[in-house]
Formats: structure tokens, sequence, C-alpha cells
């Protein structure tokens, strides 16, 4: 144990009093075993985890933090009998950070520079918390409305503030590119080997990447989010290669992973990815965030325009699952993929949603609970029943439904700002390895924005941790001194 310790870097002398504990926690840890065992009940062996973790935090707070970067990837999917979901073990850890926060700030208000409390994109996110807030006071269902409040101030507070605090030097990120990459890529080596058992099946696929990933498209969106990152961390002065050219094959590796995902987001934001470093390069993302804005706003106003969103309802005979990935491209291109479909279900359901509570909207978390009363038969699918209970599959329009039209235009607005002021960090920063970690955080940041267009995914620990680990990334270099 004292070796260990030592390799851990925790050179704490292990005396009497230690050695006792140690042998406390020796016992905890098999009385634990051994109900859980008999009770057979294995999130009992959480109580010595959690005892551990204690430990480790006490001992080394930022190396923990960096052991919960790395718990990200390989965190499952795990519903209470009491209906209550969390992602294990990320997001229980993610609450405990939130204690350690508190405790920083009680000891020393300004363990984060005063700079970055001003900056606009932290005015505008505790802004977008507090319409959270807000319209949880006007929820339709108010404790599930209450348990999404305080998981997003957990992922706020462990995946920004203290990302602020952790990630500061260029070792920081390359170490926390190392905490990710290579359990994701091991991750992913296991879901290719799986998914080469079955030739590749697009059938497959949801089977093979459980029970780790939700399904492909969490798979890819992960893959996806991280290439930036992938590509321009190791080129960081300082970096240490395990082989030369090896993130160019790790890349290569990953792309066609994204690929085998059969993942259509995916392949829209990779592509989007490339066309954005060229718009940031040429100091274009003002001008493009204006049109596509344009273009979304008369695209949606001719569908709902005298009800012409009505002539777009599926044929329900022919609107079923595919088994081949071509017959799906094909499908949704008539309107007879059943994913693309049910989506537009969720989507009218929505719409007429959001006639009835523009202003507050239904509550956080509160559109399964609430839909079904809006939706439209003519739109209804063979999975409308929804078994998963999974949302409205567009965090934007679930944004609207759920908090409201003010609701909506706080969180566009702080996608739109995030962009622009990361365009000018990019620009203002003269140390080109900072200027690798700035376009690396806005690219993955674009991904995500454009897999939510069709996916609602914020809440998703594997998504929603890197939206507010890139913003933090991004106001760290904003206050940097270059």
């Amino acid at each position: 144990m004292r070796t260990l310790i030592q390799k851990l870097g925790f050179h704490h002398s292990i005396s009497l009093t230690n050695r006792w504990l140690f042998a406390v926690f020796g016992m905890l840890l098999l009385a634990t075993i051994g109900s859980a065992i008999i009770l057979e009940e294995p999130l009992l062996l959480a109580v010595p985890l959690s005892v551990l973790f204690v430990v480790f935090t006490l001992l080394d707070t930022k190396g923990t933090y960096f052991l919960l970067l790395a718990s990200i990837p390989i965190s499952i999917e795990y519903s209470f009998p009491n209906g209550l979901g969390t992602d294990l073990p990320a997001e229980p850890i993610t609450a405990g950070f939130l204690f350690i926060f508190i405790f920083k700030w009680a000891k020393n208000r300004r363990f984060l520079p005063a700079s970055v409390w001003r900056n606009p994109i932290t005015i505008l996110l505790l802004v977008h918390l507090f319409w959270i807030f807000i319209s949880t006071l006007n929820a339709s269902y108010p404790v599930v409305a209450f348990k999404y409040f305080l998981a997003k101030i957990w992922y706020i507070v462990g995946y920004y503030f203290l990302a602020l605090y952790f990630l500061k030097e260029k070792r920081d990120f390359t170490r926390f590119f190392h905490a990710i990459f290579w359990i994701l890529a091991l991750l992913t080596v296991v879901v290719v080997l799986r998914h080469a058992a079955f030739d590749f099946s697009f059938a497959k696929i949801n089977h093979v990447v459980a029970p780790i990933f939700r399904n492909h498209v969490s798979y890819a969106s992960l893959l996806v989010l991280f290439l930036p990152f992938l590509y321009f961390i190791p080129q960081v002065k300082g970096f240490k290669s395990p082989l030369p050219f090896w993130h160019l094959g790790a890349i290569a590796f990953f792309l066609v992973a994204i690929y085998l995902s059969y993942t259509r987001a995916a392949y829209v934001a990779v592509a989007l990815m490339v066309i954005s470093y060229f718009i940031i390069k040429w100091r274009l993302i003002r001008y493009c965030t204006l049109g596509a804005g344009i273009i979304a706003i008369l695209a949606i106003g001719q569908i709902i325009d005298n009800n012409k969103y009505l002539d777009y309802a599926p044929n329900f005979e022919r609107t079923i699952t595919h088994e081949q990935f071509d017959n799906l491209l094909s499908a949704t291109a008539k309107g007879e993929d059943i994913s693309t479909m049910e989506r537009v279900y969720r989507w009218v359901a929505g719409y007429h949603m959001i006639q009835e509570r523009p202003v507050f909207g239904f509550g956080p978390g509160n559109f399964y609970n609430c839909y079904r009363g809006y939706t439209v038969t003519s739109f209804q699918t063979y999975v409308s029943d929804n078994p998963e209970k999974s949302g409205i599959h567009s965090y934007y329009l679930m944004t609207f439904v759920e908090q409201g039209l003010i609701g909506l235009l706080i969180f566009l607005g702080l996608c739109i700002l995030i962009l622009v002021k990361g365009e000018q960090i990019y620009h203002r920063c003269t140390d080109p390895d900072y200027k690798k970690i700035a376009m690396a955080a806005l690219l993955s940041t674009i991904a995500i924005l454009a897999i939510l267009i069709i996916n609602d995914m914020v809440e998703a620990i594997k998504v929603g941790a890197f939206f507010f680990i890139n913003m933090a990334i991004l106001v760290r270099l904003d206050h940097k001194e270059y």
C-alpha cells in the first residue's frame, strides 16, 4: 500500500494511525462486498468507493478531478427503481465536486479571478441557470424540474467553474487530453472489434456500443466532439508523443469508427467542423451565424405557415425500421425513416405545447410527462409509445418547450456569444499552442451545436460535460497573458 501511494504521488507517511485507518477501510470493503453478494445489490459497492474518493480528493483534489474526466467515456446510464436516472460513476462524482467548489469558495472567494466572473460568457451562463430556476417554479411537474435544476448546477460547477480552476497551463490541457483519449480509444477498439463480428451490420450497431453507450448516436457524438482535441493537442509544445505521427493514425481510426457508427448527424458535424475551421480563420463567424439564423427563421416560418407541416405527415405502414444503412438514407429522403419521422411526431407536439405556454414553458425535464396530449395522430409511428422515455430530439426546440421563448433566446445568445468570443480569442492569441487549444475547443463546440439540432444531448454526460468544458477553456484563454 505504501508503494502504491508513493506511485500515485501521495507522499504522506503511514503512521500507526493511518495503518488503523487502512485496516478499517479494508474491513468496510470486505463487509460491503459480502453484503453486495448476499443481497445481490452491486450498488452497495458505492460505499467504500465513496470513502476512497473522499480520501483521494483530500490528498490530491486536482488528480481526482482528472479521474472524473477519465470517467466520462466509461460512464453508464443507470435507472433506480424510483425512476431516477444517473450516469455512473461520473455524475455522483460530479455532484461531490459541487461540495468541493462550495468549500473552496467559502474558504477563498478569489480562488477564481474576478475577471472570470465578469466575463460575458460566465454572466450569460449564470443568467441561463437563473432562468432555468424561474421556469422550475412554473413547472407542470415541479419535482422533476427541481431534479433537473440541481443536476444543471453540478454540471456547470463541475465542468465549467472547476475546469476553469484546474485547466490553466499547457500541461493541464495535455493532461486533460490523456485523461480522455486513452480510455475513449480503448472503448472504440472494443466497439469496432465487436462490430466486426457482425460484419459491421447497421442493424447491430446499437447492440455493440451497449452498455457503455446508450446508442450509436451517443457513441458517434463523443468521437466527433473529441476529434478537434485529437488533432490539435498533440501539436502543443511539450506534448510527449509515444510515436511519430501516431495521432494522425488515431484520427484516421476515429474517422473510420464514426463512419461505421452510421450516424447521420455525426457525418454532418465532421463536415461542418472542416468548413468552420476556415470560417474561423477568415473571421466570418458573425456573418455565418447571422446567415444560419435567417435561414432557420425562414424555413420554420414556411413550415408553420397555414399549418403546412401537416403535408409532411408520414405513411404509417411504410414508415418502418430499416436494416440496411443505404435503405435508411433513401427512406430519410422520402420521409419514410421511422427515427426521422418519430422526431417530427414529437416536434409537432412541441409546436402545440409552445402555443399553450410560450413564456415560461412546461418546466425543465417536463417534456416527456406532458407531450402526449399535444401529439397529432397522423404523424404517429410504430415507436410512438416511447418505451425508452426519450425526449423531443432537438435541444433547441426542447429548450423552447420547457423554458419558454426567453429561455430559448438566452441559450441561443449563449451559443452565439461562445462562437463570436471564441473567434476573437483565437485571433488574439499570440502563442501558437494556445491558438491550437482555442481552435480545438471552438470546433468541438460547433460539432456539439450541430448535433443538438436533431438530438437533445446537453443533459447526457458524454456530450454535456464537453459543452461546458469547451466554454471554460475559451474563457480561461480569454484571461491569459499572451
